[in-house]
């Protein structure tokens, strides 16, 4: 099963962050915030090609000739 097909959690980190207000942010924390997401989009990018990569070589293992 892929976790794709797994239901969202209640707790779903994302959905939460998504519904944060940003009005009460200052610019500077607004920046941070945006800092740290492009710092997690590059972290989940870089875990995504392993994660394939890892994928394709158990594929080509098991892979019928």
């Amino acid at each position: 099963m892929d976790d794709d097909d797994l239901p969202r959690r209640r707790d779903d980190v994302l959905a939460a962050l998504i519904k944060q207000p940003l009005d009460p942010l200052s610019v500077d924390e607004l920046d941070d915030r945006i800092a740290a997401l492009e710092g997690e989009i590059a972290r989940i990018k870089a875990h995504r090609t392993a994660a394939t990569s890892q994928k394709a070589a158990a594929a080509a293992l098991f892979r019928k000739r």
